[in-house]
């Protein structure tokens, strides 16, 4: 007589012992670093409108991490300038490199 091993605990409706699928988030889906979820949670939480669209934190992600990006790279420019190996928040204020760059002046402007 074959015995069949006992499923494991908590593997309803799933195939008891095979492989698990790794979940696949929002920001993998739209290819960010920034946490999608995360700014999702923080929309609606914060009172900010009756209703989130679902493009809404994918797109307001993908804005904060292009700036984010830009500021890191003018920042790092700025430590290369001065032949530092590391970011500081002394290059962090690097407003002379903001100047030359149209797109990131118009999107820092708004605040």
């Amino acid at each position: 007589m074959e015995t069949i091993g006992k499923a494991k605990k908590g593997a309803a409706g799933r195939r008891a012992g095979g492989p698990t699928k790794k979940s696949v988030t929002r920001s993998i889906k739209a290819g960010l670093q920034f946490p999608v979820g995360r700014i999702s949670r923080y929309l609606k939480h914060g009172r900010y409108a009756k209703r989130v669209g679902t493009g809404a934190p994918v797109y307001l992600a993908t804005v904060l991490e292009y700036l984010a990006a830009e500021v890191l790279e003018l920042a790092g420019n700025a430590a290369r300038d001065n032949k530092k190996n590391r970011i500081t928040p002394r290059h962090g204020n690097c407003q002379r490199y903001f100047n030359g760059r149209e797109k990131v002046h118009l999107g820092l402007s708004l605040t």
